[in-house]
């Protein structure tokens, strides 16, 4: 995490020189069909009024640095949340927000987005019945989700490994999955596991029916044949 802090402070600074209201800066990380991942760095500030924005698809953003106030709808009330790293954003499509940075500037997340209909399969996979949309903005540190989002974090920074989009889907379907089986544990305004979901996250074994999708998406990727190089042709004497 430190070093999303540290290009969160650049920022920061870039903008105390340049004067000017705080901005958002996103970088496009990976993207396929029904879902892409974004870098995403904004240097709001206490001084700078929240706006109301609107979550286009299924969002799970993991706060990497910074922190932040995240207010929304929840079913018919409507609530705000503390975002701190390590926590993640939960947005359905359609849904308005705002946020806020009354208590710091600057943010850092991850953000991972799906289309409706792509979100509703990795959750029947998962085991979810019935209409699919989250019940809570928020979803705090859990030691269910640590993994994936240690990945996430470190996913930005490896020049020397090279990540392929597949391998990006197969993190955001990972995490998807997890995520919507942990929210239907949550009520809002939670602040920890429930004991329930606490016991069943450490029991859990990784999903099965994810994988399977990227599992089908590697043996298509094998099965589809290769072009081949067209043949030089030697020059006349």
């Amino acid at each position: 995490m430190a070093k999303n802090a540290v290009e969160l402070e650049k920022a920061l600074q870039q903008r105390a020189v340049e004067g000017g209201p705080g901005t958002t800066a996103v970088q496009l990380l990976a993207k396929g069909d029904g879902w892409k991942v974004e870098d995403v760095i904004c240097t709001s500030g206490p001084q700078d009024r929240p706006f109301e924005e609107q979550h286009v698809g299924m969002t799970i953003a993991i706060v990497a640095s910074g922190s932040f106030q995240y207010r929304g709808a929840v079913g018919k009330s409507k609530g705000q949340e503390l975002m701190t790293p390590g926590s993640l954003v939960l947005g359905n499509a359609g849904q308005c927000f705002e946020c806020g940075h009354e208590h710091g500037a600057g943010d850092r997340c991850i953000s991972f987005w799906y289309a409706p209909e792509y979100f509703e399969r990795i959750a029947a996979d998962s085991g979810i019945r019935g209409r699919m949309d989250f019940r809570v903005l928020r979803l705090p540190p859990l030691r269910a989700l640590s993994p994936l989002v240690a990945r996430a974090h470190s996913i930005p920074h490896r020049s020397k490994e090279k990540w392929t989009d597949l391998m990006w889907e197969q993190l955001s379907i990972q995490l998807a999955a997890r995520s919507v089986q942990l929210a239907r544990g949550f009520s809002p305004g939670e602040k920890g596991a429930p004991p329930a979901v606490a016991k069943k996250a450490a029991l859990a074994k990784p999903a099965k029916a994810p994988a399977k999708l990227v599992a089908k998406k590697l043996a298509a990727k094998k099965a589809a044949p290769k072009k081949l190089a067209p043949k030089k042709k030697g020059k006349k004497k």
